[in-house]
């Protein structure tokens, strides 16, 4: 299936908007601004 390209553009999206992909979840001073895998990681950014 397509699901390792998805999961490639999730995460690229990801960074060049700043953020970073955790594991399980975000820090408490991040927030949440998408995901990085159809498995939950979640792609986290620092609260201005």
């Amino acid at each position: 299936g397509n699901g390792g390209i998805i999961n490639t553009l999730q995460r690229y999206y990801c960074q060049i908007r700043g953020g970073r992909c955790a594991l399980v979840s975000c820090l408490p001073r991040e927030e949440q601004i998408g995901r990085c895998s159809s498995g939950g990681r979640k792609c986290c950014r620092r609260k201005k």
